[in-house]
């Protein structure tokens, strides 16, 4: 039977199906990220995202096209995430514009509406790339108005809409080099077209579980259960380094990283100078030690039970909730001029952020993007006329943005800090007796003079700055690429900081994450001190997870 209208509750089951769709794809799509960081998370930012509408939507009491199209509209963008969680909730508010006037919607009013979603998301990005989500969505919008009046059939209209926005999502390694060089399309336009697709799931009348968790989309403590426990898979972090005995070649490397995997995930294996550092999460530690025993002896040996320190975060992660709950209950800020919200992404930072006058903090940063959402609930908890917010990070500027256009009470200026260094210098150079003009643009010029490296570890192999890089190596990123590889943390750490130096650089500042120790840290400023004698060199315990170290030149 063809279809050539939808009405509101049609249209609501084809979103919760889109979302449904996007969720089950998000671990998929993180692994599409450029860069192989262990952050890459583009797929949890739309889900969370595209989630938070959700649950609006499933929670209606009445199903007609404008309360549709204002859950869509109001859910997603309030719970935005990351630059592309924040451009999906664009694309939704403007195709919510171009329907809700409408108590049926025809292939003409379709396109119209994403043809409004797509214009109202490109006004939305200051400077809009091609070979994203945006071209993604543009491309299907653009078949969708080329196919009005060709047929009467809604299926037919979605399935050809789909089928061209999948060759434009393929198309967009030509468009972006840095996406050919590492051998993946654009993972926020695969977001989209998974929308896309279970979309047309939920239209076609698919059997799907609609059911959308209270909790989804939001990132609130939890008790831990049963269950919970259950989804850390292997219970064993284990590590140790194999002094080798035996003749080890690559045909032996591989052989062993295969045994790893039939017992475990989160496999690095990392031969160097008769050495094999080994790090595996497990059910059986000692099964990998056994078979590590066959190529040499073990050294620094290491087993921590990962549950156990799941229930302990979990309890120390809730206490701290409750600590600082409890302090803004007594603490009734009075009114003043200016405050200052940071995004921050570790205990040692979050207390450099404070000591410098920061009003609130929101954590995030690299491992969870706040959402558009998190930030007016920290705008509602400093009491000023004009509060900055520093992201200090380049995926959270356009949430802290999509903020500011919601909030119609206080004056919101949005530094657009990308790093951590940025954001300190940026409210070490406010001024009070400035005016907030005067600060920002102050702000603006300092942050320019930021250089900033980061030290993490690669999570798949893969081409990328014409580096080749394996799952496991240490990688240095600087602002706008890798700059250094290799396998070892100190010796990476440095050469990348010989790439951000240069002859007017005066200060070094290293913040050491929480898997490095004190005495290494200072041993990094040690070795600094020496290769750069006119430089000063700074060392602050930054606490931040993924990273090992943030390094800051200026």
């Amino acid at each position: 039977m063809v279809t050539n209208t939808i009405d509101a509750k049609i249209l609501a089951r084809m979103f919760l199906a889109g979302a449904k769709n996007l969720e089950a794809k998000k671990e998929w799509i993180n692994e599409l990220n450029v860069f192989p960081v262990p952050d890459g998370d583009t797929g949890t930012n739309m889900t969370l995202t595209i989630m938070s509408a959700a649950r609006e939507v499933s929670n209606l009491d009445t199903c007609n096209m404008s309360a549709v199209a204002k859950a869509i509209s109001s859910g997603s963008l309030r719970g935005a995430r990351g630059n592309s969680g924040v451009i999906l909730s664009q694309l939704f508010r403007g195709f919510t514009k171009g329907i809700r006037d409408y108590e049926t919607l025809d292939m003409m009013i379709l396109a119209n509406a994403m043809q409004k979603a797509v214009e109202t998301a490109y006004k939305a990005v200051m400077k809009p790339k091609e070979g994203t989500i945006l071209t993604v969505a543009k491309g299907a919008a653009d078949k969708a108005t080329e196919l009005v009046g060709t047929t009467d059939d809604l299926s037919v209209f979605f399935e050809e809409i789909i089928k061209h926005a999948d060759y434009v999502l393929s198309r967009t390694p030509d468009m972006l080099p840095v996406l050919k060089e590492a051998g993946v399309v654009d993972s926020g336009g695969q977001g989209l077209v998974e929308v896309l697709k279970g979309a047309f799931d939920g239209f076609l009348g698919k059997e799907i579980d609609y059911t959308i968790d209270a909790a989804a989309g939001s990132k609130g403590l939890t008790k831990i259960t049963s269950q919970a426990e259950a989804d850390i898979k292997f219970g064993y972090c284990t590590e140790f380094i194999i002094m080798l005995e035996k003749h080890y070649d690559h045909e032996t490397e591989r052989e062993f990283k295969s045994y790893l995997e039939s017992i475990g995930d989160s496999i690095v294996a990392v031969s160097d100078d008769g050495i094999v550092k080994v790090h595996v999460h497990t059910n059986d530690p000692g099964l990998a030690i056994q078979k590590a025993l066959t190529y040499g002896s073990l050294t620094s040996m290491k087993i921590d039970n990962m549950r156990e320190e799941h229930q302990e975060k979990l309890i120390k992660d809730a206490e701290k909730v409750a600590a600082r709950q409890k302090e803004e209950q007594e603490k009734e800020m009075p009114k003043k001029e200016i405050g200052f919200i940071s995004v921050s992404i570790g205990d040692g930072i979050g207390e450099i952020f404070r000591e410098l006058g920061v009003d609130y903090l929101i954590e995030g940063g690299q491992t969870m993007n706040p959402s558009t959402e998190d930030m007016l609930q920290a705008i509602d908890k400093v009491n000023a006329e004009h509060i900055f917010i520093l992201p200090n990070n380049k995926n959270i500027i356009l949430a802290a943005n999509q903020a500011k256009a919601l909030c119609k009470d206080k004056d919101i200026i949005v530094v657009p800090t990308k790093t951590i260094p940025q954001g300190i210098t940026a409210v070490i150079n406010m001024v009070p007796e400035k005016s907030p003009a005067d600060n920002e643009a102050q702000m603006l010029e300092e942050i320019k003079k930021v250089k900033t490296g980061q030290v993490t570890y690669a999570v798949r192999d893969t081409h990328i700055d014409e580096k080749e890089i394996s799952e496991g190596d240490i990688m240095g990123i600087g602002d706008h690429e890798i700059l250094s590889v290799g396998k070892d943390i100190q010796d990476v750490t440095i050469d990348m900081i010989s790439k951000l130096t240069d002859e007017d650089t005066e200060l070094i500042s290293v913040y050491y994450g929480e898997d490095i120790s004190e005495e290494t840290a200072e041993a990094l400023a040690a070795q600094l001190e020496d290769a750069y004698p006119d430089y000063d060199i700074e060392v602050h315990s930054g606490g931040q997870p993924i990273y090992y170290y943030v390094i800051s030149v200026e």
